[in-house]
């Protein structure tokens, strides 16, 4: 086969087959049995390793991680779970954080080192920050254009309506180089959900962006926000561009009155983003997704002013979310794997994602038997190829 640039030999797919796996151009042209496929530039042997499409790290804050910064001590809210508190205290962190350029870098290479070529990240644009923020980390994305692809939400952090500006900074985030806009507690923190999100649709419908809103909300204030949020994306069109990040209220309602939501999210296309946090409740994953929910993933917070865990890897993500869901046949646990993987990808509308002839030749090699081994084993080292290039291996980025 003319024009080949690279020949991976001895891929092991979810499947269990051998194969060889021609890439030109950064796509995959041709996937064949071992020895078929002739003419290729350069060879690369896989080795038998499971080659697996590139982690979807559907959410993340590249802005406020303090990962490779010095340790800041975690401080506890003063009543339980506080978004207000929660926000007050990332404001005096930031304060005296490393630069924020040099911690975005810092986090950005722990996810690419892990497998995450796909990425989602919610930047803070309200009063308190303007567009400094936003500017920041666009210049991070160019720097990285080559290694990981990047969307960037618009995120009020200090709320739309009780900070004053936020909705024309929101447009202009859009205007600047984000490609979505981002909402918090629209009843809770601003306490006014109709006006919050006549904003934030109102950003996205004039500049033709998605929408991505994080929903802390618990019980039915939760539910009926996310209801709220559906009938919204219904009524403009907006399906499978909308997505709801945490809903923790969806983990508080009974089975009945969880199917029947979860009908009317699917219905309206939009997508729910869960992490499994340690300490709260979160969506039921096994029945949205039964309902036809597309429910993806990503670390959220890494080692910030939230809490002080994470560390990148949307494999391990993939086990926790197993874990908490109660996942343990082959079957869940494939389940689990999709939602840091092609269920990503559908959330985050991606072009030419997976292991298939025409997609981008963007994969992860791990040393398992299959899918279900490597989400219990969350096996490392792993190769880390974008476009067919290597960008990542031994936990570390090459560049």
């Amino acid at each position: 086969m003319a024009g080949i640039e690279t020949l991976f030999t001895n891929a092991k797919l979810a499947d269990g087959s051998l194969n060889d796996i021609a890439v030109a151009a950064g796509r995959i042209v041709s996937i064949a049995p071992p020895g078929t496929v002739y003419g290729a530039s350069r060879q690369v042997d896989i080795g038998g390793a499971l080659l697996v499409p590139g982690f979807v790290e559907g959410h993340i804050h590249l802005d406020t991680s303090f990962y490779g910064d010095r340790w800041i001590a975690h401080k506890p809210c003063t009543d339980g779970f506080n978004v207000h508190e929660r926000v007050a205290f990332q404001a005096e962190n930031l304060a005296r954080a490393a630069p924020m350029d040099e911690r975005a870098r810092k986090q950005l290479e722990l996810c690419v080192a892990n497998g995450s070529l796909q990425m989602r990240s919610h930047v803070m644009v309200d009063g308190s920050v303007g567009l400094k923020s936003l500017e920041t980390i666009l210049r991070v994305r160019e720097e990285y254009s080559d290694v990981v692809d990047i969307q960037l939400v618009a995120f009020p952090q200090g709320g739309i309506l009780k900070s004053p500006g936020t909705a024309g900074l929101l447009d202009e985030a859009v205007g600047l180089g984000a490609d979505l806009v981002g909402g918090l507690d629209p009843a809770s923190f601003d306490r006014d959900l109709k006006g919050h999100l006549d904003v934030v649709f109102g950003v996205a419908e004039r500049r033709g962006v998605g929408v991505d809103i994080h929903l802390h909300d618990f019980g039915t204030l939760g539910a009926f926000s996310v209801e709220e949020i559906c009938a919204r994306t219904a009524a403009l069109g907006m399906q499978g561009r909308v997505a709801i990040s945490h809903a923790y209220g969806l983990g508080d309602l009974d089975a009945d009155a969880a199917r029947r939501i979860g009908a009317t999210i699917a219905a309206s296309g939009v997508s729910i983003m869960t992490n499994a946090p340690g300490d709260h409740v979160f969506p039921p994953v096994a029945l949205l997704r039964s309902e036809g929910v597309t429910v993806f993933s990503g670390s959220d917070n890494i080692r910030d002013s939230w809490w002080p865990y994470g560390d990148g890897d949307m494999l391990g993500r993939a086990m926790m979310i197993g874990y908490r869901s109660g996942f343990y046949t082959d079957d869940e646990l494939a389940a689990a794997f999709d939602v840091v993987t092609a269920a990503g990808a559908r959330a985050l509308g991606l072009e030419g994602y997976g292991i298939a002839v025409g997609a981008k030749a963007d994969f992860v090699t791990l040393a398992a038997e299959h899918v279900p081994e490597a989400v219990v084993a969350v096996p490392k080292p792993r190769r880390v190829f974008k476009a067919g290039r290597l960008v990542a291996e031994n936990g570390a980025v090459v560049r």
